[in-house]
């Protein structure tokens, strides 16, 4: 059992030391839903480490496939030397998370080694339901829920998440060889992968800020019945993390097409501003872009 605290405490580190938004909305948790959450997020911050910090392909898929390996073992029951590992298989026991979730969160860091650019929406909604929707069907059932439904809604929410960070990101991804935007979104607004990478921004690059903002924010409008069908307590954690991806998106949407060459960064005093709102009053005044 006290190793068990032990590898807790372990990813409570890592969320620490990671600076993520979503730190503060776990902190609303009671303290078992809170370190069920902490491992959950630890697991993907360490398959996201293991492609981000792998000096080239090889090295990388052969470490995704240990580290895959690995965890399967450890929610067959096989006894983990990994820390984080053996605080992911408690809390999916404890919390009869879906297995799949997991096995897709994998899926989609693996999707980051062997695809740089994504010809259609639908291709990138399904690299997102992989690496953000997965991770919010998990972690709901931590937090509990008292509707199928928010299986759906949390599927808009990991959408339209996933859509804040990819265009908050886009000079960094760039950096990396990754394009997110769909080539028929750049092919619609007369924009080209080359003008992306070269920075030659003209009006095209506007209409394509505001048809990825717009497509997010439509997500974002769906997904916030999600705030009706959890327990009180996951409520919390799930409107401060929405005030926050809200606020991100309009600051993306303020940037206009300086986001292609710069990334976006509300202050942490604006950011806290919108999680304390939406707290109080819930998502469903933030969904028209006023966070």
């Amino acid at each position: 059992m006290n190793r068990l605290v032990d590898d807790h405490r372990i990813c409570e580190e890592i969320l620490r030391a990671s600076g993520s938004s979503f730190a503060l909305p776990i902190r609303l948790l009671p303290a078992a839903k809170r370190q069920g959450t902490t491992a959950l997020y630890a697991f993907c911050r360490r398959a996201d480490d293991i492609v981000d910090d792998a000096k080239d392909l090889v090295e990388a898929r052969h470490s995704l496939d240990t580290f895959a390996s690995a965890t399967a073992a450890a929610l067959a029951g096989e006894v983990s030397v990994e820390p984080v590992l053996r605080a992911l298989a408690d809390t999916v026991h404890r919390y009869a998370i879906p297995g799949n979730t997991i096995d897709a969160i994998l899926a989609g860091v693996r999707m980051d080694l062997d695809q740089h650019a994504y010809d259609r929406v639908a291709d990138l909604d399904a690299y997102c339901r992989r690496v953000a929707s997965a991770v919010g069907i998990a972690a709901i059932h931590i937090w509990g829920f008292v509707d199928p439904e928010a299986i759906d809604r949390s599927d808009d929410c990991g959408i339209a998440f996933q859509y804040t960070n990819i265009l908050r990101d886009i000079p960094e991804d760039l950096g990396r060889s990754r394009i997110y935007l769909p080539a028929e979104d750049l092919e619609a607004c007369g924009c080209s992968p080359d003008d992306l990478r070269a920075g030659r921004l003209h009006e095209g690059f506007d209409r394509l800020a505001g048809r990825l903002v717009d497509r997010a924010e439509a997500r974002f409008a769906r997904a916030a019945a999600l705030d009706g069908m959890l327990s009180p307590d996951g409520r919390r954690a799930f409107r401060a993390m929405f005030g926050v991806y809200r606020c991100l998106l309009s600051a993306v949407k303020q940037a206009g097409r300086t986001i292609f060459v710069r990334r976006v960064k509300p202050s942490k005093a604006r950011l806290l501003s919108a999680a304390a709102l939406t707290v109080l009053a819930g998502p469903s005044g933030l969904t028209r872009g006023h966070a």
